[in-house]
């Protein structure tokens, strides 16, 4: 049947079947479409002949293309297939990919599981004990380590449910309804720092200090304060290394001076020491902004004298900065971005208002304007007594502006300059919008442990 197979019929074949054409890509499409058994062995005697038997095909008129021969086709219709085959059999082939998942490298998996998106876990861990236990997995954390930390995500309160929190991941516009069932449901807890994907919660009395990771629910109550502090505190987190596994700082600073910073690892609070003299007391804490870690080191806002305080938290060392804020500005935060300590709050005159944003120079310590929101959004305000709250300055920033009439969240991306809309924040089986009261940015992290 198949003649091609001798030497001479595979010359005639040849000569037959390549239209009148210079082009060798005929050519090559003539032995493409050939079953590989069908060409010859070509030893190297017969090889000039070859080449000049393939030249003279493609210049004389005479060729016509070949149709492709093909084999009958294997498939068969489904219910061929099944014809026959007994309810909870498998076949040969099923039974094979099986034993080769079965094989699948454990460390290639991990790998694998640890640089999906993070809101993909919340689907794997249910499927079966062995995924969900790679959160206590070794391995999987130094998988997970090696990844470079995506964009944070925010932890939110909203006015209507303050007994639960709302998460927001930025890159899949989506809103997360976590069940954290460690934090206390008689007393409400707010989320005031966050480091290496872990939260610091502190309950509206501020008495009690909670850490936990949202995603895992690995829960820590922290010890009572040793320094009895009733009026309202400043809050900062930091980590001890390059992630969570190392251990974390938390520091808490009232307007009167007094502080203490809790270490995990020793799991008990601590005094290092006073302030310096040349820092003036009261602090006239902002307490609408959250502090800025920047390589150990936290920076609180103050008021009266406008400026920041720092402290470090390796040499227990306070220091002040005295720098004045922008004029008819109001509801600021600070922020941080790649190092950059940054200012954002809202600029009124007259009756417009418009979200700034400023980067602090190092040489002058003078806040220098970078970017604002998009002019069209600001039309919006005009006329409105808007408030705004930063829920979030890594970098990425949330910012809830609202008035009577209306209720809006924004995030800004300070490397890109980049402004987006929120999608708004619903409870599960709900209609009704929420209005976000407070919240922190946190890098999640699947590995952390509180």
């Amino acid at each position: 049947m198949w003649a091609c197979l001798q030497p001479n019929y595979f010359r005639f074949y040849l000569q037959n079947s390549v239209k009148s054409t210079s082009s060798w890509k005929q050519i090559t499409n003539l032995f493409l479409l050939l079953p590989r058994w069908c060409i010859p062995p070509i030893d190297d005697s017969s090889t000039d002949d070859c080449f000049t038997l393939m030249m003279a095909a493609g210049k004389s008129g005479s060729c016509k293309m070949l149709e492709s021969s093909k084999p009958p086709s294997n498939k068969k219709a489904r219910k061929e297939r099944n014809r026959g085959k007994l309810p909870g059999t498998t076949s040969p082939s099923e039974a094979m990919e099986q034993e080769i998942w079965k094989e699948f490298p454990e460390d290639l998996f991990e790998a694998v599981i640890a640089r999906l998106p993070i809101a993909t876990f919340f689907r794997f861990r249910s499927v079966c004990r062995k995924w969900n236990s790679l959160l206590d997995s070794q391995s999987f954390a130094q998988h997970c380590a090696e990844v470079t930390p995506a964009n944070p995500w925010f932890y939110t309160i909203s006015h209507e449910n303050v007994a639960s929190g709302a998460m927001y991941d930025p890159s899949s516009k989506k809103w997360h309804h976590p069940t954290i069932s460690f934090l206390p449901t008689k007393m409400t807890v707010l989320p005031v720092a966050s480091a290496g994907g872990l939260v610091c919660f502190l309950d509206i009395g501020h008495r009690n200090f909670y850490v936990c990771n949202p995603l895992t629910e690995s829960f820590r109550e922290l010890p009572a304060r040793s320094v009895k502090v009733w009026s309202r505190v400043a809050v900062g987190m930091t980590l001890n290394g390059k992630s969570a596994v190392s251990g974390y700082k938390i520091l808490w600073v009232g307007c009167d001076g007094e502080h203490e910073v809790y270490d995990s690892v020793k799991n008990s609070w601590s005094r290092p020491g006073g302030m310096a003299a040349d820092i003036k007391l009261p602090l006239s804490l902002n307490f609408r902004s959250q502090a800025v870690s920047i390589g150990g080191t936290l920076y609180f806002m103050r008021s009266e004298p406008e400026g920041i305080v720092s402290y470090d938290m390796i040499t227990g060392v306070w220091k002040q900065f005295i720098i004045p804020a922008p004029l008819h500005l109001s509801d600021h935060t600070l922020a941080e971005c790649d190092g950059r300590i940054m200012l954002v709050g809202l600029l009124t005159k007259n009756a417009a208002t418009c979200v700034c944003i400023w980067e602090l120079q190092k040489m002058t310590l003078l806040w220098k304007e970078v970017d604002r929101m998009p002019n069209i959004w600001c039309l919006d305000f005009y006329g409105k007594h808007v408030r705004m709250t930063c829920l979030g300055n890594k970098g990425l920033l949330m910012l809830s502006l609202r008035s009577r009439q209306m209720n809006r969240l924004v995030t800004y991306n300070v490397m890109n300059r980049e402004w987006l809309k929120v999608p708004g924040c619903m409870v599960p089986r709900g209609r009704k919008r929420q209005w976000i009261a407070c919240g922190t940015a946190f890098h999640p992290c699947l590995t952390a442990t509180a």
